[in-house]
């Protein structure tokens, strides 16, 4: 069976066993009345719409952050769809709460509605297709066009309150059937995100759909307890409650998760252009080289003078390759970084021209951007050694001082004077590799006591 389709069968047997527990539930309350009845609890109301307020927030800069990235059309409905909903609850619930202490009619349908609109967005993300060119700008857009979704929704709202149902338990104790209706629209668009994330789940099998499909599971029959419970004064609490308060872990979590094994495949896609523009720039050379003394040799070239500058550019071309991919296979773990460094230093040493030192505290945590570019600083470090230093004794230390994590190169050979401005590209490429993980590269050299670079990572 394909992974894909296994997992995703996983993944709807996961649906059937939470959709009968929940159902189950659900049944449960409906039988006995005395279970579904609402608590007056308004102080852990304030405190639950401000955990769902905070966590659609961070759901709604995960998302933007994700579309910054990669400018697909999905992400940016979720950002917006997270927007509103978000916003809804901060200015319609949380807000008139706190200032007024009481939430009047105008709000209590401004949140409903409000609600229901972002769920809209994010019900419609899973649908969209493409990716957006201007990101900034289509993000600048959503984000203000979801603010003015909002303030339409208050105009209208404070333009309805006299005509609206009221919603005011101690003038009239009936559920209006304008909210009853409301609360079953808003059932149907969570299970419209169900459908959707499900869907695009089967048909993509990303990470972010499948949590983003559970937690429109909870949200279904969270919507479920509220259409049959309605919740008429603002600080009432029932069973909903809890199970929307669940769902917006399970939504913070998978995008969470999802937004982490993206920038790892960033990461990934990153190193693999490094390595390409290495190989152009190093191994394409010495290729390039072999292919040149062949040629001068089928043309009648001095075999004795030829053959040994061919050999030693086949030894260079095979040990560029040797080091690339001792570079990919410790940054995709297939190779700890420490057993790779060493492998490196054997074929930097294996002629006897120098001698290193390697140290490495075996309690030192690296990411996996760390080691790519740590491997690649050792070795332009070690190898400006090799090439120019005229060093017969270096070390590498890689260790911890106090919170500073350090990494540490240094030689005892001619070094030279450090000028302003005067670095060569080797030395830029290495501070350029240190800053894109955070780090500080310092150097110190001086005429006939040797060189030392020291690469601070950041805590």
């Amino acid at each position: 069976m394909h992974p894909d389709r296994k997992r995703f069968e996983g993944f709807l047997w996961g649906q059937v066993l939470l959709f009968g527990l929940l159902a189950a539930s659900l049944a449960l309350f409906l039988t006995y009345p005395t279970l579904r009845a609402p608590y007056s609890l308004p102080e852990l109301k304030l405190v639950l719409a401000t955990v769902y307020m905070l966590a659609g927030g961070l759901v709604a800069v995960l998302t933007a952050n994700r579309f910054s990235v990669e400018g697909r059309r999905y992400d940016l409905f979720l950002c917006c769809g997270f927007i509103v909903s978000s916003l809804s609850w901060l200015l319609f619930s949380i807000g008139p709460e706190v200032i007024h202490a009481n939430v009047h009619q105008t709000e209590l349908w401004a949140a409903i509605a409000g609600r229901m609109v972002g769920w809209g967005l994010i019900a419609a993300a899973p649908f969209m297709r493409g990716r957006v060119r201007h990101r900034r700008a289509a993000l600048g857009s959503g984000v203000f066009w979801s603010l003015m979704t909002l303030a339409t929704v208050w105009f209208l709202s404070r333009s309805l309150g006299v005509s609206l149902p009221n919603l005011d338990p101690a003038r009239d104790s009936s559920v209006p059937a304008s909210l009853t209706g409301a609360l079953a629209a808003t059932v149907l668009v969570h299970l419209l995100a169900l459908v959707g994330f499900a869907s695009r789940f089967r048909r993509r099998g990303e990470d972010l759909d499948y949590w983003l499909a559970f937690g429109a599971t909870l949200l279904v029959f969270s919507s479920l307890h509220f259409m049959f419970t309605p919740l008429v004064r603002a600080g009432d609490v029932s069973q909903g409650d809890y199970l929307r308060l669940l769902a917006y872990g399970v939504l913070l979590v998978g995008v969470w998760r999802a937004i982490r094994n993206s920038e790892f495949g960033r990461a990934v896609a990153e190193e693999r252009a490094r390595v390409a523009r290495e190989i152009h720039d190093g191994l394409a050379q010495y290729l390039f080289a072999i292919s040149t003394h062949a040629s001068m040799l089928e043309t009648g070239a001095d075999l004795a003078e030829t053959l040994p500058l061919l050999k030693a550019a086949a030894l260079a071309a095979q040990q560029e390759a040797r080091y690339a991919i001792l570079a990919l296979s410790s940054a995709a773990g297939r190779s700890p970084f420490d057993a790779a460094l060493r492998r490196y230093v054997d074929f930097l040493t294996a002629d006897g021209a120098l001698e290193v030192e390697l140290e490495i505290d075996a309690s030192i945590a690296l990411g996996p951007d760390e080691q790519i570019e740590l491997f690649r600083i050792v070795q332009e470090g070690l190898a400006n050694v090799r090439k120019h230093a005229g060093a017969e004794h270096a070390w590498v230390e890689i260790g911890q001082r106090g919170t500073e994590r350090f990494v540490a190169v240094g030689d005892d050979g001619a070094g030279f004077a450090l000028e302003p401005g005067g670095a060569g590209q080797g030395l830029r490429n290495m501070r350029e590799r240190a800053a894109s993980i955070g780090g500080a590269l310092t150097l110190r050299s001086t005429p006939g006591a040797g060189t030392a670079l020291e690469v601070v990572l950041r805590t």
